[in-house]
């Protein structure tokens, strides 16, 4: 008769010898997979001098400071837990040219985590929408800031931010997908005559 001690002391031995063959390799950090919505925009039209289309998936709100400008507003999107702060400005109290620069100074606050900050321009001259982009690589705070103007009266200026620690692997897909977003904002901009 077998020995049913000696077949368990043999089936664990090659149950051991074989699983002991390769070496264990642990899988990288993953993260969430996101859904992105059916991209929809539809019009943002205010007493602003101003107007442009924003995803119907997101939600538009006066900013919250109490002190701010009425035209002042935050682009909200809630399943990606972003948004865009918005300002608009006048030129009637200072000179454009300090709002350009107030503009790139603030985009290159984040040259710190930055790992490259890309600038482009921006003209619509058929519209008069005249602007630049800043397209911040790495663990910045902000990815993406703009401003448009009508180089002559109109500051319109805005910077997307994330309510979580950055993490430029992690908000890759969020990054890439919201700059499209915006990239229609731009070119859907409008100054009310």
């Amino acid at each position: 008769m077998r020995n049913p001690k000696l077949i368990f002391i043999s089936l664990l031995f090659i149950f051991l010898y074989t699983a002991c063959e390769r070496q264990y390799i642990p899988k990288p950090r993953g993260y969430f997979r996101i859904d992105f919505p059916q991209r929809e925009y539809q019009v943002y039209n205010s007493d602003c001098p101003y107007s442009f289309e924003y995803p119907v998936y997101a939600v538009v709100q006066r900013h919250k400071s109490m002190s701010a400008n009425p035209c002042w507003i935050d682009i909200i999107f809630p399943t990606m837990n972003a948004e865009i702060n918005v300002s608009y400005l006048s030129a009637k109290d200072t000179s454009m040219s300090t709002y350009f620069d107030d503009s790139r100074k603030f985009a290159y606050k984040h040259a710190v985590k930055a790992d490259a900050i890309i600038e482009e321009t921006f003209i619509d001259e058929e519209n008069r929408v005249f602007g630049s982009w800043y397209e911040i690589k790495g663990n910045a705070a902000s990815s993406i800031q703009f401003y448009l103007t009508d180089s002559v009266q109109h500051f319109f200026r805005g910077a997307l931010y994330f309510d979580t620690k950055p993490n430029k692997d992690s908000l890759a897909p969020v990054n890439q997908f919201l700059k499209t977003d915006i990239q229609h904002l731009v070119k859907s901009f409008r100054w009310k005559e």
